[in-house]
């Protein structure tokens, strides 16, 4: 069976061993739990789907050996919302300080709240990427008192927790070792984490430490001071920056939550995670997630998961984005423009320590040719273990397949020819259906969902004067100007146009036309001197094609235009 094949050379097999042996130590016989968190306090960008498609390739492959895995995902909800990011209206900032479910979403969301706004984007991307988990808004958890019990404990201990985290207070803080460099401000966004790295610890002053945070029950912010905590009663008295101040029961009160670095490891014993890897704004020392492994033992009776620490994920041809004044792209804005097996496959293929591109620039038609490549190299066998295995994770989970394209063309083709005909369906379809005239594309479904992608990039990431135009009237000028060489070159193609109509036909005439002037064989091997005749050549053809020296490749760009136009534009 496909799905049980050999994954032994790949990270997330290694990963899964460790999971299986560590979750049967923890809780033998129980679900393996893997982890994740998200904050909806903006875009969910492609740095933060690392965090979730680590965890789920390994719960994943933990499936497939037939275990019971669940993957959790937290969705960081009762935040505080923290700024009003770029784009959006200034007045927004009344609701800094209140949880991000209680901000009013963005202007003109269907939502009822800005986390709901940034959720939905992202639970319509994991569908789409096959991702399995069980989402938990921690709203919901703290306002139906889930963890009621884990706060009182945690007020209790609330000397010990303070020791803990004063050890790492006083401590100077390493100069940052830049491991990869940014490129502009949209990815220093994207590397900047959630934000939740950098929230105190709760340190508070004279009434001592507290490691819970009211919410107001006025004006619905965090910005309160506890003053008084009496631990046989529980009652709990604030004061609050709008002027409210209350004492409650915290035994029954249910608005207000853990300081974050109590509340992750909090949640690790509660959920009992045996995985969640961390970005990098966690991982430095002094960090939650170093502190919260300090906590969670003696604090909470849980243990730390274990799991790696992941890099940067990197955009290129960010800077000519069309979205990049909305910030960072995220992955509903990758999976416009490319199928969900890739944008898997970018994610399996390596390791979580090492960063990577995601292009959104031309990269993408050598990204698309590198997978399309591999695809030959399982369908013939000859491929190697751990590209399999990446393969493997990228085009099926343990539930099953992901939907594929029927007959995938290569992108660059198909973005040259909706480039083209400007997306019109019939004149795609002729193109298409001439590229290989004996087995003819018969509908444009074939080559969906991966001819809708490539539409999608030329349309918004291609800039308009990348475009290619096809003159309307041949370059009199310039064909007049040819000497002989030029005139016999444009004949010898003219001539050897209908018999070799089709894709590989055309790339072997527009190849073999400067070697046939050579006195040389259509198939010789080129030389130094031929290769400059043919970019001469391939540069005339340009010209009297779109105006340009370069273009879509030639043969594409000769079936798209049409034989007939093509002689027009020719001089014939």
């Amino acid at each position: 069976m496909a799905q049980a094949q050999s994954t032994e050379a790949d990270w997330v097999s290694r990963f899964a061993d460790e999971v299986i042996a560590e979750g049967e130590r923890r809780a033998p016989g129980k679900p393996i739990v893997v982890a994740s968190g998200l904050s909806p306090s903006g875009p969910i960008h492609l740095g933060n789907l690392r965090e979730v498609m680590t965890p789920h390739l390994v719960a994943d492959e933990i499936r497939r050996r037939g275990h019971e895995c669940v993957h959790v995902l937290s969705w960081d909800d009762y935040d505080r919302y923290r700024k009003v990011p770029a784009g959006i209206d200034p007045s927004w900032a009344e609701h800094i300080g209140k949880p991000l479910t209680a901000v009013p979403a963005p202007p003109g969301s269907p939502y009822g709240s800005w986390a709901e706004h940034f959720k939905a984007a992202m639970i319509e991307a994991l569908d789409e990427l096959g991702i399995e988990y069980r989402g938990i808004s921690q709203t919901e958890q703290y306002t139906a008192g889930a963890y009621r019990e884990q706060i009182l404990h945690a007020m209790k201990h609330r000397g010990d927790i303070d020791a803990i985290l004063d050890q790492y207070r006083t401590k100077q803080k390493p100069a940052k070792k830049q491991q990869q460099k940014p490129l502009d401000e949209a990815e220093l966004e994207a590397a900047e984490g959630s934000g939740a790295a950098a929230e105190d610890d709760g340190s508070a002053g004279g009434a001592g430490y507290f490691p819970y945070k009211p919410y107001c029950t006025v004006c619905n912010k965090d910005l309160t001071t506890v003053t008084a905590y009496d631990e046989e009663s529980t009652e709990l008295t604030y004061t609050c920056a709008c002027g409210h101040g209350e004492t409650v029961l915290l035994s029954e009160f249910d608005h207000g939550k853990l300081v974050w670095k109590v509340d992750w490891p909090m949640r690790w014993a509660y959920e009992g995670v045996v995985f969640e890897p961390s970005g990098v704004d966690h991982s430095s020392p002094g960090s939650s997630f170093q502190v919260g492994g300090q906590i969670v033992g003696p604090i909470f009776g849980g243990e730390q998961p274990i799991g790696p620490m992941y890099a940067f994920v990197g955009i290129s041809g960010m800077a000519k984005m069309s979205s990049s004044k909305g910030g960072v792209p995220t992955p509903g804005d990758a999976l416009k423009i490319m199928e969900a097996p890739l944008l898997r496959w970018l994610y399996a293929r390596r390791r979580p320590n090492q960063s990577f591109k995601i292009a959104f620039d031309q990269e993408i038609q050598r990204l698309y040719d590198e997978w399309d490549k591999l695809n030959a190299k399982v369908a013939d066998g000859t491929v190697l273990p751990a590209d399999a295995a990446a393969h493997s994770r990228a085009v099926r989970t343990a539930a099953g397949e992901l939907p594929t394209t029927p007959r995938p063309l290569p992108y660059r083709t198909l973005a040259s020819v909706v480039d083209i005909t400007a997306g019109h369906d019939e004149q795609t379809l002729r193109i298409l259906g001439d590229l290989d005239p004996a087995n003819p594309v018969k509908s444009l479904d074939e080559t969906r969902p991966r001819l809708d992608r490539a539409e999608h990039w030329i349309n918004t990431q291609v800039p308009a004067e990348s475009r290619t135009v096809v003159r309307a009237e041949p370059d009199t000028e310039l064909l007049s100007s040819l000497d002989e060489q030029g005139r016999e070159s444009l004949r010898l193609l003219l001539e050897g146009l209908d018999e070799h109509w089709s894709l590989d036909g055309l790339t072997t005439l527009v190849y073999g036309v400067p070697k046939v002037q050579a006195g040389l064989e259509p198939d010789a091997k080129p030389t130094p001197e031929l290769k400059v005749a043919q970019r001469e050549f391939f540069a005339l053809l340009y010209q009297l094609l779109v105006s340009r020296d370069t273009g879509p490749r030639l043969p594409t760009l000769l079936l798209a235009v049409g034989a007939d136009r093509v002689r027009k534009l020719l001089g014939a």
